[in-house]
């Protein structure tokens, strides 16, 4: 692997050897201790960020590396009008190794283009967030033991939301998987990402959740992206869709789960933190464990 900026660009042996490795290093972070000594991080975000920033950042200091870079592409040389481009050749000649969020889709690919140490994208535009999928199968992985044979559902923003098509991309790498897909109409999982999934994982779309939920093992509930909506009348006819509380839980699995990429608005009400279903806390956390596998896979290969 060389840089990371698309899910499809990796195979499932190369996710698999990533929980495998992140395993270890929860299992016993203190081995992995000045692994990547003497090596520097960039952090370009060009759009806000609080988990994916401070997560990579985490996981560079504790394995011995240091951290540069901006979270707000106002107070760098792009105010004055600098590209992607002059951007990245600059930033990898003064780190080993770039993490890019970007608003424009395809970013990440041009990214690869000009630099000359591993890219990996932090999120790109409504087009993907890989290292968000890996911690989030990560997460699936240690409560069920397997990333195959599983009923997953989708909720909220599936259209905006650039986590969606990554973990679709990585659900589909693995067996007999079933995914039903729950948004309002206008919100659907965008056509392109529908075609790349088709033949590869068993699909079901529609809005009625409580209809469905006592099959599932887990949901992936995201928040409706006001800043991606066109006009505030969009956004105010869809933002309260789906509202995940005890009551919508209360058919479900006993080791059913829910995740969620974060941050929350109301979409999932502050009553289920407490309930055992609630794994998106801890799910931000593996986020450490994952992105350190991930440093150390691009930098010790």
């Amino acid at each position: 692997m060389e840089h990371l900026v698309s899910i499809r660009d990796i195979t499932k042996d190369e996710i698999e050897k990533l929980i495998n490795q992140a395993l270890r290093i929860e299992k016993n972070p203190s081995e992995f201790v000045g692994r990547l000594k003497g090596k520097i991080l960039a952090t370009l975000f060009y759009e806000p960020s609080t988990r994916t920033r401070l997560s990579f950042e985490s996981a560079m200091l504790r394995l011995g590396g240091n951290v540069l870079g901006f979270a707000d592409a106002k107070i760098s040389s792009v105010k004055k009008g600098e590209s992607i481009a002059d951007t990245i050749r600059m930033a990898a000649s003064y780190s080993d190794i770039i993490v890019l969020r970007h608003f424009l889709e395809g970013s990440g690919r041009v990214a690869t283009e000009f630099s000359d140490v591993p890219v990996i994208s932090g999120g790109t535009g409504i087009q993907e967030h890989p290292s968000q999928a890996l911690l989030d199968v990560y997460t699936i992985y240690k409560h069920f033991g397997r990333l195959s044979n599983l009923k997953v559902g989708l909720v909220g923003d599936l259209r905006y939301g650039r986590t969606i098509p990554s973990l679709l991309y990585t659900l589909a790498k693995f067996d007999n998987n079933v995914v039903y897909l729950f948004s309002p109409r206008e919100l659907r999982v965008r056509m392109s990402v529908m075609n790349d999934i088709q033949n590869k994982l068993e699909v079901h779309i529609g809005e009625d959740l409580d209809k469905h939920i006592d099959k599932l093992d887990l949901i992936y509930v995201t928040r409706v992206q006001k800043e991606r909506f066109p006009d505030e009348a969009s956004y105010e006819r869809v933002k309260d869709f789906y509202v995940i509380d005890k009551d919508t839980v209360s058919k479900a699995k006993d080791d059913f789960i829910i995740l969620h990429p974060l941050p929350r608005v109301n979409e999932i009400a502050y009553e289920v933190d407490k309930t055992p279903y609630a794994k998106y806390f801890e799910q931000a956390k593996n986020g450490v464990w994952m992105r350190m596998a991930l440093l150390l896979t691009l930098l010790e290969e």
